[in-house]
């Protein structure tokens, strides 16, 4: 099993969240965070004055998935998510040693 964990464009999320239903995901938390990557934020200009944004809006989606379901999720995001932008975001994929349903004690895939 592996933890995937997408930091991508908020106005993304309805995009990806319809791409990853099509490749039969279990479940995945959407977390609202702030802050930079590379780019180290972005200028923005208002009434004719430019500023520089050095944190930035984004949403962090995190998953459960099998090994064998991970390539999909990740073309998925890619696809849904990406602008071709600076900004469009990062995955991460992290190992899982075990996962356990607390309803019913189930554990490993069977819980996700």
């Amino acid at each position: 099993m592996k933890k995937i964990e997408a930091v991508i464009r908020s106005e993304k999320v309805g995009a990806v969240r319809k791409a990853l239903e099509q490749v039969a995901i279990a479940g995945l938390t959407l977390i609202q965070v702030d802050g930079h990557g590379n780019q180290r934020g972005t200028v923005q200009r208002l009434r004719g004055e430019e500023f520089k944004v050095g944190i930035l809006p984004k949403t962090k989606l995190e998953l459960i998935a099998a090994d064998k379901h991970v390539p999909a999720i990740i073309r998925a995001i890619c696809t849904a998510a990406r602008t071709g932008q600076i900004g469009d975001g990062k995955i991460f994929v992290y190992p899982v040693e075990e996962a356990v349903r607390i309803r019913t004690g189930e554990c490993g895939e069977k819980a996700l």
